[in-house]
C-alpha cells in the first residue's frame, strides 16, 4: 500500500513536468525574412541557404521577402520577433555596417537586438554597363565621364546601400560626374540596364554574373582590393583607381534570446551546409562568392573591420537618410 502511495505521489510530482516538455525544434516551418526585394544576389543566397536547412531539419525554411528602406524594414521585423527559433533572417553589409552609420536613429540595435548565428558568404560587387556604352574597361569608362560629366547615369537597389555607395565612392576616386538612380530592388534595374535606360550599376556578384556571362551586360570591373577567383578574367577597379575597395557579406541572425540549443543546431547545419562540395561549387563557379569561416567566432572582430572599412564611403558619399 505505501509503495503504490509512493508511486503515485511520485507521478503527481512529474506530471507538470511532462506538461511543459517542449517538442524538438523545429517542430513547424521557420519563416526566412530576406530585407530585399526578389531577384538580387540576398534573394539567391537565401534560397539556397533555406534549401539546405530544409533538408538537414526535414522542415520547409520559408523566404519571407520584406524589402524597403535599405533593409531596415525587414531587419527590424526580424528583431522585434519572438525568439522562439521559428523566425530568422539574412543579415548584411547594410543591416550592421552601413545603415547604423547612415541613419541617426535605427528602429533597431544591430548588436543588441540581433544574434549573428553565421556569416555565410563573402562578396564583391561588380560594375555592369549597359552594352551600347562604348567602353571595354574601366579606364575607357572613366574617359567618357569626364568627357560628358552629367550625361550617364548609374542605378542602385536604393538610397545608402552597398550598390550605392560602390558608385558614390567610384565617383569621388575617379572624380567622375555620374547620376545616382534608386531602384526598389537590384532585381528590377535589370530590363534597364540591358536597354540602356541607365548606363550602369554596380550590383552583387552574384545577380551581376549571370549578366555578364550571358553577354546582356559588360562587366568592366570588381570591387574587391584584387580580382575575384570566380571571375579572374575581370579586372579589379583599384588596377585603375588604386586604392578602391567596396565589399559586401551576408549571414544569417535570429532574434536575441532565441534559446542557445537552437541557436547551436542552427550554426552547426550552416557550417555543414558551407562545407557542401555543391553549395561550394555554386558560390564560387555560379555565384561569384568567397566562403568565410562558418559560426560565431571572431563574428564581433570583422564586423569592426568592415566598419572601418565602410566609413570612408560613407564620408565621401555625404549621404543622410534620417
Amino acid at each position: 500500500m505505501k509503495r503504490r502511495h509512493l508511486m503515485l505521489g511520485s507521478l503527481a510530482c512529474a506530471a507538470p513536468f511532462v506538461a511543459r516538455a517542449q517538442p524538438a525544434w523545429p517542430a513547424k516551418p521557420v519563416r526566412f525574412i530576406v530585407p530585399f526585394a526578389p531577384g538580387g544576389g540576398t534573394d539567391s543566397v537565401s534560397r539556397l541557404i533555406c534549401d539546405q536547412l530544409s533538408r538537414t531539419f526535414g522542415q520547409s525554411f520559408v523566404i519571407d521577402n520584406k524589402g524597403g528602406a535599405g533593409g531596415n524594414i525587414g531587419t527590424t521585423e526580424l528583431a522585434r520577433s519572438a525568439p522562439d527559433g521559428y523566425t530568422l533572417g539574412l543579415i548584411s553589409v547594410a543591416s550592421h555596417t552601413l545603415n547604423p552609420m547612415l541613419y541617426t536613429k535605427l528602429p533597431y540595435d544591430p548588436d543588441r537586438d540581433l544574434l549573428a548565428i553565421s556569416r555565410v558568404a563573402l562578396l564583391a560587387n561588380l560594375l555592369g554597363v549597359t552594352k551600347s556604352m562604348p567602353v571595354s574597361n574601366v579606364a575607357e569608362l572613366i574617359a567618357l565621364c569626364k568627357k560628358e560629366p552629367g550625361k550617364y547615369s548609374f542605378a542602385s537597389s536604393g538610397p545608402g546601400t552597398s550598390l550605392h555607395l560602390s558608385g558614390e565612392l567610384f565617383k569621388a576616386m575617379a572624380d567622375v560626374d555620374i547620376i545616382h538612380v534608386p531602384y526598389k530592388g537590384a532585381g528590377a534595374v535589370y530590363s534597364d540596364l540591358i536597354s540602356g535606360t541607365v548606363h550602369m550599376m554596380f550590383a552583387n556578384m552574384p545577380s551581376m554574373i549571370g549578366q555578364v556571362r550571358g553577354g546582356k551586360v559588360k562587366g568592366l570591373g570588381v570591387t574587391s582590393a584584387e580580382r575575384s577567383k570566380a571571375a579572374p578574367e575581370i579586372p579589379a577597379i583599384a588596377e585603375t583607381v588604386p586604392g578602391y575597395v567596396a565589399t559586401s557579406w551576408y549571414g544569417v541572425a535570429a532574434p536575441a534570446g532565441t534559446p542557445e540549443p537552437i541557436v547551436a543546431k542552427l550554426e552547426g547545419a550552416i557550417a555543414q551546409a558551407l562545407a557542401n562540395p555543391d553549395i561550394q561549387k555554386r558560390w564560387v563557379d555560379d555565384l561569384g562568392l568567397d566562403l568565410p569561416p562558418a559560426g560565431r567566432a571572431g563574428f564581433a572582430e570583422f564586423l569592426a573591420n568592415d566598419r572601418k572599412q565602410w566609413a570612408p564611403a560613407v564620408k565621401i558619399s555625404g549621404v543622410k537618410l534620417d
